[in-house]
């Protein structure tokens, strides 16, 4: 592969994962401010509308299970792909913001949510209903979201792409390490 074409994949990929970063602020502050009805408060670490956890949760789906989703694993004429799918994102998931838990408290003394309250948990880090809900989240990124944002991203073009990737990847990057000197 060419030094342009592992360049332009990057900047793609890190699209990609920004926008899901994004996705998953959104999904947490609907949740906070219209589910659970407790007032908005900036969901994440960093001042930015955007949950890293969230785009490397995306990333890893898209990378461990995009050429999974479409191959047939029939019994009879039932497909269980998209079970086999939706349990590994599950798990994938669910790893995620485990480790996630622990990178946080390593380095700010804290993580950013409490399970205890949830029947199935466990320390408070994960529990059975988020990871759930990560998975159906990861079936909607499998099979909707990412051919949508696919699609966007041919269209775009690559010279503009090139101009949002740098936009928000020095965004990004002033806020990590604003956020890096503060600790």
């Amino acid at each position: 592969m060419a030094k342009k074409d592992r360049i332009a994949g990057f900047q793609t990929w890190f699209l990609y994962f920004w926008t899901y970063c994004v996705l998953g602020w959104c999904y947490e502050v609907f949740l906070e401010v219209v589910v659970y009805r407790w007032g908005f408060s900036n969901r994440g670490f960093l001042w930015g509308p955007y949950l890293p956890v969230y785009g490397v949760g995306a990333l890893l789906i898209l990378g461990c299970l995009g050429r999974l989703k479409n191959r047939p694993l029939r019994v009879g004429r039932v497909n269980l792909m998209p079970a086999v799918v939706f349990l590994a994102v599950v798990v994938l998931t669910t790893v995620v913001e485990l480790i996630a838990s622990y990178l946080l408290e390593w380095t700010t003394g804290g993580w950013l949510w409490d399970y205890t309250r949830y029947t199935i948990q466990w320390q408070g880090r994960i529990c059975l209903s988020a990871s759930l809900r990560f998975g159906v989240g990861g079936m909607i990124i499998l099979y909707l979201l990412q051919p949508l944002l696919e699609k966007g991203m041919d269209r775009l073009g690559e010279r503009r792409r090139r101009i949002v990737f740098a936009v928000l990847f020095t965004v990004f990057v002033l806020d990590c390490i604003v956020r890096a000197i503060r600790l």
